[in-house]
């Protein structure tokens, strides 16, 4: 089923989704959930152990973190 794009602001914005590989498209949509959002914002918070988040967040959204770095960003 083609989206209706009559209520589309500028099609022209959306003309980058056609080049995307599947997974910046997920992103392209997971970054626009708020209740994903919720999730990314305890992580990048949380001071303890991220690692029992992460896997809810895996479990949760399907996403994997290989190469993930050992250090927190400051």
């Amino acid at each position: 089923m083609t989206p209706d794009a009559s209520t589309w602001r500028s099609s022209t914005e959306y003309d980058h989704l056609d080049a995307l590989t599947a997974s910046d498209l997920a992103w392209e949509c997971l970054r626009r959930n708020e209740a994903y959002d919720a999730d990314f914002e305890e992580s990048a918070s949380d001071l303890g152990d991220p690692e029992p988040l992460a896997e809810r967040i895996r479990q949760r959204w399907g996403l994997r973190f290989p190469g993930r770095s050992s250090g927190r960003a400051t």
